[in-house]
């Protein structure tokens, strides 16, 4: 039984060059940045690596790129979903033989399906394949995956290891978890929703699949890290800090392109999506960039005091160094709180 899958799995952007193909040597040198940064695993062909706009075989070189270019450096979450059962277990055996640590699924798009037939969608690809799957939940797109559903598929389907929710619904995932792990404790819940990413943990959440993490994966980590260590007020004054950035991102009119300018503020040029958009939309994008320089040009002044602890200090000098920059970190972002607040 292999263990949970904890920490931020980073939904990465797709790299396209200036002719309109996946950019393998930005690709690599990208995720070398989020795994320097402190990304727990990664998660390419999401939502946010805009997985419906890339063929087949594109998505599958991907893949094929990353687990070689990564190694076991962190584990690799691959979204594997495609338009039919056939070709969806086909993706998951070709991933699973590649070396990824699982495959998420989202539930069948365009037809609106019952809990039954989401049911045996699933169950299908469950029992056909070798490799650990997740359950994708993202009702804005697709087909939504009931808390009775996720219990039969983990009670039923011994494959079936974990949830990725980006529904953001709070008490949804309060019952996935009060109905599951009692009877799954190694059954990984990861939330998709960056809005709710503290509270999320707070309740019992394993990990995170965020998209803000592939603009600023010291904050979404140390959001982590706060709760994994029950500091409760430094995570919520971190999330409080994540949250303009992130609806600025989500608030784009062509998802995901407010993250694709969210990179390129921190020194990434991923390229243009493959979705056309119009002049105006480019004009919007551009106003957003500008907004989002200012906010990451404030968070600037202290995301250094977020990087991941040196490997090479001394286990006790960097603990003390931790609490330090902790506490330094939690009083600054009082007064400036403050100071707002008296404005």
């Amino acid at each position: 039984m292999q263990s949970t899958m904890d920490g931020i799995y980073t939904p990465n952007i797709t790299p396209i060059d200036a002719k309109g193909r996946v950019d393998e040597d930005k690709l690599c040198g990208y995720v070398d940045w989020l795994i320097e940064k402190g990304v727990h695993g990664l998660y390419p062909n999401g939502s946010t690596g805009e997985f419906t706009r890339f063929t087949a075989p594109e998505r599958r070189r991907i893949i094929e790129v990353l687990c070689a270019h990564v190694g076991n450096r962190v584990p690799i979450l691959a979204g594997a979903a495609e338009a039919n059962v056939r070709e969806t277990i086909d993706a998951c055996e070709t991933y699973g033989a590649m070396g990824v640590r699982a495959v998420a699924i989202v539930a069948p798009f365009y037809y609106k399906l019952s809990q039954e037939a989401v049911f045996q969608y699933f169950k299908e690809i469950a029992d056909a394949v070798s490799v650990d799957v997740t359950l994708y939940n993202i009702p804005l797109f697709a087909s939504p995956i009931d808390v009775a559903t996720v219990r039969r598929l983990a009670l039923e389907c011994p494959r079936v290891v974990g949830i990725k929710d980006s529904s953001g619904d709070i008490p949804h995932m309060m019952r996935m978890i009060a109905t599951v792990r009692p009877l799954r404790p190694e059954f990984s819940f990861l939330t998709g929703w960056d809005a709710a990413l503290a509270p999320m943990f707070m309740i019992g959440c394993n990990g995170g699949t965020n998209a803000t993490s592939g603009v600023v994966p010291e904050l979404t980590r140390a959001i982590y890290e706060a709760c994994q260590r029950g500091q409760w007020d430094r995570a919520m004054q971190l999330q409080y800090r994540l949250l303009p950035l992130f609806d600025a991102m989500i608030g784009q009119p062509e998802f995901p392109e407010g993250f694709r300018r969210g990179a390129l503020t921190r020194g990434w040029d991923l390229g243009r999506s493959r979705q056309p958009i119009s002049p105006e939309q480019m004009a919007t994008a551009q106003k957003t960039q500008e907004q989002l320089s200012q906010i990451l040009s404030e968070l600037g002044n202290w995301l250094p005091e977020l990087e991941p602890a040196a490997q090479t200090a001394p286990a006790g000098n960097a603990e003390a160094g931790s609490s330090a920059a902790s506490d330094h970190f939690i009083e600054q972002v009082v007064r400036e709180v403050m100071q707002q607040l008296k404005g």
